[in-house]
């Protein structure tokens, strides 16, 4: 079977490689890289400033906020109202660094209760609070 034969056979798949295309690109990208390559060897000399910073080792405080099943709030395990809840976010937030904030909330909470605790650390400017959640629904 002869690879290179000039007969007119269309029933036979080609099976020479034009490898021309090829050596065009390949030409192409040696002239590039031989042009760019005297330019990547120069430099420019940059001083920069000396930078100084203290790692901070003190981490923040944890304040947890529960509420229970019939939306009783308690802050660190002392019950507080609503008035007393936002007067607290408000000072926790200007605090620095800032404290963490936990949220406990029961499993049979009903949800607008959370919500109006979100609301009301959002307003006061409270930005590292989480949610904890425990088996069996209840802080202990």
């Amino acid at each position: 079977m002869a690879f290179g034969s000039f007969e007119q056979n269309n029933n036979q798949p080609m099976a020479e490689i034009n490898t021309t295309p090829m050596v065009d690109v390949m030409l192409v990208l040696l002239i590039i890289f031989m042009i760019t390559a005297p330019l990547m060897t120069q430099s420019i000399k940059v001083t920069l400033p000396a930078a100084e910073g203290t790692p901070t080792s003190e981490k923040p405080t944890i304040i947890n906020v529960q509420i229970n099943a019939e939306g009783q709030l308690t802050w660190n395990d002392t019950v507080i109202s609503d008035a007393t809840l936002k007067q607290n976010l408000q000072d926790a937030a200007t605090q620095e660094p800032q404290p963490e904030i936990h949220l406990f909330a029961d499993a049979a909470v009903r949800y607008d209760h959370v919500a109006q605790v979100l609301a009301k650390a959002r307003d006061a400017g409270v930005t590292k609070l989480g949610f904890v959640m425990q088996a069996g629904g209840a802080h202990e």
